[in-house]
């Protein structure tokens, strides 16, 4: 193999390589706070059903352009995510799953801090197959996780290959996951004259695929080769395996979500309230039928009043008082979702309701395994705002227990209350 630490040890000092010109840059880390901003407001965009059909004007565009402008080593990073219409990719703009798969992925790897965490995300979007969203989101990645996800493109795979002798092709997550590895191999053999932030390794690597150091190098070994063939024959059957426990457990969970919803229907409704069924649910079989028969057709006057309301048809189950049409509770079930997107959602109906949201319940149900983390989300400074508005937490085990006997014997809002944990408010 190449004398790699002498080859490092020149790169390093190259005034025109990427050491010098873009990670020793003085304003390279400043742009990390904005494109993290940015994320975080195209998962609001996707939750609230804004994002649109358009890369331009989507809060992606100015997020993918801030990475594009870091210089050579991202030139060009905007380009997959650009919409082009006759391929129809990448299938995040008119597919309304997709896109939700892609705000859940950026919600995940946005708010989690483990390596473990990062790739389950990772394997959950590629079992989604979104027709041209692969590897290149990796570079999206980067600037929230800069020493778990190197960054990827063309000349950096190039790099890789030239290094190693490997053969790792554009477009599939499971290579490049493979190759991911061996760069932190890569990285920890030559810690010293690298970083714990993957953006050296790789903008050494970019450097190796533009062709600067052609005249350095040398064959990579078959060693090297071989422990790359090895690491992407063992993502690939990761992903195999995560493509069909997931699909198994995509059903699952999917009917769970339902009988949950279905339960607080049945529920509301022999409390004496009228019900709402999400939007998006209310065609779901259930006991028979379908979830909304029995409910409402429209939402609740004064709900569907709310200004930029279109994500509080989203909510999962709403109650409502038969006489005065006003909401008193609302539900978001949360089997295995963001809690996150479902406390904004509930916001959104709080405040939008202004002086009537004052009084109303605001609930988060979930399986018992959860409660910590419903009680963190809660406490996350972007809730602090929140006011006097009453949040609850409904365990599963607590609305399966007690359903009968509150169905026959609760009135009103009590019944509910007394088997919820009061969070806020």
């Amino acid at each position: 193999m190449h004398d790699i630490k002498n080859l490092l040890s020149f790169w390093r000092e190259d005034p025109g390589g990427t050491y010098r010109t873009w990670f020793l840059w003085k304003d390279r880390l400043r742009n990390f706070g904005a494109i993290r901003r940015g994320l975080a407001e195209v998962v609001r965009e996707i939750d609230a059903g804004t994002f649109g059909n358009l890369y331009r004007g989507s809060a992606l565009e100015p997020v993918v352009k801030s990475i594009a402008e870091q210089r050579q080593i991202f030139k060009g990073a905007d380009h997959p995510f650009l919409w082009k219409p006759k391929l129809r990719i990448p299938d995040i703009y008119e597919d309304p799953d997709n896109q939700r798969a892609f705000g859940a992925f950026l919600e995940t790897c946005c708010g989690c801090s483990q390596e473990q965490q990062i790739l389950s995300a990772i394997h959950r979007l590629d079992n989604k197959k979104i027709k041209g969203l692969g590897p290149a989101a990796a570079n999206l990645l980067y600037f929230i996780h800069p020493t778990v996800v190197p960054p990827f493109n063309t000349a950096i795979v190039k790099g890789f290959n030239t290094l190693t002798s490997a053969k790792v092709k554009l477009g599939s997550w499971s290579e490049y996951l493979a190759m991911r590895e061996s760069i932190l191999r890569l990285n920890t053999e030559n810690q010293t004259l690298l970083s714990n932030d993957l953006g050296a390794i790789a903008g050494f690597l970019f450097d190796l695929g533009t062709g600067r150091y052609d005249s350095m190098l040398q064959p990579g070994s078959s060693a090297d080769a071989s422990r790359w063939r090895e690491d992407l024959d063992r993502f690939r059957e990761i992903a195999e395996k995560n493509a069909n426990r997931d699909s198994a457990e995509e059903v699952r969970l999917q009917q769970t979500h339902t009988e949950v919803q279905g339960q607080l229907r049945d529920l509301g409704r022999a409390l004496g309230y009228d019900v709402w069924i999400a939007s998006n649910d209310r065609s779901r079989p259930y006991a028979g039928g379908t979830l909304s028969e029995g409910c409402l057709s429209r939402l609740p006057g004064k709900v569907e009043q709310i200004v930029d309301g279109e994500a509080i048809r989203l909510i999962d189950v709403l109650w409502a008082d038969q006489v005065t049409e006003s909401p008193v509770a609302a539900f978001e079930v949360e089997h295995s979702t963001s809690i996150y997107s479902g406390i904004v959602r509930l916001l959104d109906l709080a405040l939008g309701l202004k002086e009537d949201g004052e009084s109303i319940g605001l609930f988060l149900v979930a399986p018992d395994s959860r409660a910590d983390e419903v009680r963190a989300q809660l406490r996350r400074p972007a809730f602090s705002g929140a006011g006097n508005k009453t949040f609850f937490f409904v365990p599963y085990g607590e609305l399966l227990k007690n359903l009968e006997p509150m169905s026959r014997f609760g009135q009103g809002m009590r019944a509910i209350e007394a088997v919820s944990e009061r969070l806020h408010g």
